[in-house]
């Protein structure tokens, strides 16, 4: 399936990753039309919206008769409605519902050669005393479904908080992942075509802050990138995946562990607009649409990307104005704290 220029993307999800996937098809000729029950950042840069829950299985058919191809900008989404889509949605259902449940994931990525935390499954408060018997301490307790940026976590690092830890999730099916020492984070990003032609992005680093990205670094730094790079292309051919999927890795000392999948472009890949030859973004316009992958290779001797969280989208002007900062303003309403209201990057020539 190659959608030539002029065609129309739908999207479902108008948040910030949408946004940005949609001024990437500007240039290329493509149209974008979001999907989503309430209108986000997304639309204000689109050609059209459609008002409809996630779920709606009769607005998800008549949306696609309207595209010419359809994906999707997070993976909290209810896979049984979007199989209507068939061929049209790119990632597939298969790449949604593996990446949607931590437990599956942990055991497809297991499967297919790469390594995770220790880990169990937890479905009541026993299960937690368990894990902690099992696994030591500490561990991080985490919902199996609709947890992102830390939400849906929580960590048990003495017995007696083992309960409060099992409430804190909301006592929701979860998994147990014994602490992972690791001296940092990367992520690697590819883009992968329906005919299994693979590019990948130079890996960066990662810093959190309370289970939030707040920066991302390239280069890296980090030795040894190259075994996590063939795991994250054996997971994308196992999974079939056409378009752009992200997999997040510990570095410790006995190599990379997988933290989760992604199965979209990415907040770590932000720096690519101005730090790549081709972004994120266009790639995944690229290979959703069956055009060819652009190159990769970074357009200075460094990159950052430094996320703008709630009130920090206020220093707007002095970032404008400072030389060689690209700043980008999602366009949302409230400034919450935690909230990515924006991010800005640094290109080092």
């Amino acid at each position: 399936m190659n959608i030539a220029p002029g065609g129309t993307i739908g999207i479902i999800g108008g948040g910030q990753l949408g946004r940005m996937v949609a001024l990437a098809a500007a240039p290329l000729g493509y149209k974008v039309h979001i999907f989503g029950p309430d209108e986000g950042c997304a639309v204000d840069v689109s050609a059209g919206y459609t008002q409809a829950a996630f779920d709606d299985g009769r607005a998800l058919a008549q949306f696609a008769a309207a595209v010419d191809v359809v994906t999707y900008e997070f993976e909290n989404l209810a896979v049984p409605p979007l199989e209507a889509l068939g061929h049209k949605l790119r990632p597939s259902t298969r790449s949604l519902a593996i990446a949607q449940d931590r437990a599956v994931e942990k055991r497809f990525i297991a499967a297919n050669g790469a390594r995770v935390a220790p880990w169990r499954e937890v479905g009541c408060a026993e299960d937690v005393v368990a894990a902690v018997a099992a696994l030591g301490l500490p561990i991080v307790l985490k919902s199996r479904r609709l947890g992102y940026d830390g939400k849906g976590q929580a960590w048990v690092r003495s017995a007696d908080e083992a309960g409060a830890a099992w409430d804190s999730i909301g006592r929701q099916p979860a998994v147990a992942e014994a602490a992972v020492d690791y001296r940092a984070e990367f992520s690697v990003l590819l883009a992968r075509t329906a005919d299994g032609e693979v590019a990948c992005w130079d890996v960066p680093r990662n810093s959190h802050e309370n289970g939030i990205l707040r920066r991302s670094d390239v280069p890296s730094g980090i030795e040894g990138t190259d075994a996590a790079i063939a795991m994250a292309r054996a997971l994308a051919e196992a999974l079939n995946h056409v378009g752009v999927m992200t997999v997040e890795f510990f570095d410790t000392s006995e190599g990379p562990i997988v933290n989760e999948i992604a199965p979209r472009v990415h907040n770590s890949g932000h720096w690519t607009i101005e730090g790549a030859e081709t972004s994120q973004f266009e790639q995944h316009v690229r290979a959703i649409c069956g055009l060819p992958l652009g190159p990769t290779g970074l357009t200075g001797r460094s990159v950052s990307m430094d996320n703008l969280l709630g009130h920090e989208i206020d220093r707007w002007p002095q970032i404008a104005a400072e030389p060689g900062a690209h700043l980008h303003v999602y366009g949302k309403g409230t400034a919450r704290p935690g909230r990515k209201m924006g991010h800005v990057t640094r290109v080092t020539r």
